[in-house]
């Protein structure tokens, strides 16, 4: 995922979407000095997370998932909850890539204003698991297969009725970043790419969404950092 911070707490995102973590250069080589393991916890450099520990984060309080028609647009859909959940496969000593496996990622209160559409029946990221790295540099890659790409489902009500929106990753990936911080991941205009569709349907849906705290729920929801 990405470098966490403290990172605590759930596409496409998209997500699609979407388990995800990062973090800024000055602070990952920081951290590394101090850190065993990549994944550590309740500080950097404390406790390495385990493996099979399972890692969760919903919305950052106030904040949406977006997806857009445009990487500056406010046109499209925005849903106000959002949560992950993904598995702990390896956790290296850093500095070095841990391995994890997006196994949960779900949208709610979705909303839409575009035009010719009254309502959102769901967004939804299929084809889980998918497996997901975070580097000791603070990068977070969520990756498909050939056989499972990444791929979410947009399902609105129109005038006309339903219509459904299918989209997939032109590079079959996602990247985000994390932040020790404020126990973050973020998202920044990811664009998916129609699949399938009516003309109702953008060509390119930008996803962006801020996922915080990011926690280890296997250990009492302790936050978690990225060293």
């Amino acid at each position: 995922m990405l470098r966490y911070g403290r990172i605590g707490g759930g596409l496409v995102a998209l997500a699609l979407l979407a388990g995800l973590v990062a973090a800024t250069p000055a602070s990952a080589a920081r951290s590394a000095a101090l850190a065993g393991n990549v994944l550590t916890y309740p500080t950097a450099g404390g406790t390495a997370v385990a493996v099979n520990d399972v890692i969760q984060a919903s919305l950052k309080t106030g904040t949406n998932a977006t997806f857009y028609n445009s990487t500056s647009g406010t046109t499209g859909i925005k849903c106000a909850a959002s949560s992950f959940s993904a598995k702990v496969l390896t956790n290296p000593i850093a500095p070095g890539t841990a391995t994890e496996s997006l196994t949960a990622q779900s949208f709610g209160t979705c909303t839409t204003n575009v035009f010719g559409t009254t309502g959102v029946q769901s967004v939804a990221l299929n084809n889980l698991p998918y497996a997901t790295s975070v580097t000791s540099a603070g990068v977070v890659k969520i990756s498909g297969t050939t056989a499972a790409p990444v791929q979410s489902t947009v399902v609105l009500n129109s005038l006309l009725g339903t219509i459904t929106c299918v989209y997939r990753t032109s590079t079959n990936s996602l990247t985000g970043a994390a932040a020790n911080a404020t126990n973050s991941i973020t998202f920044t205009n990811q664009p998916f790419t129609k699949f399938s569709g009516p003309s109702l349907c953008f060509g390119t849906a930008y996803f962006s969404a801020t996922y915080s705290p990011v926690r280890d729920s296997t250990k009492g929801n302790v936050a978690v950092y990225v060293n």
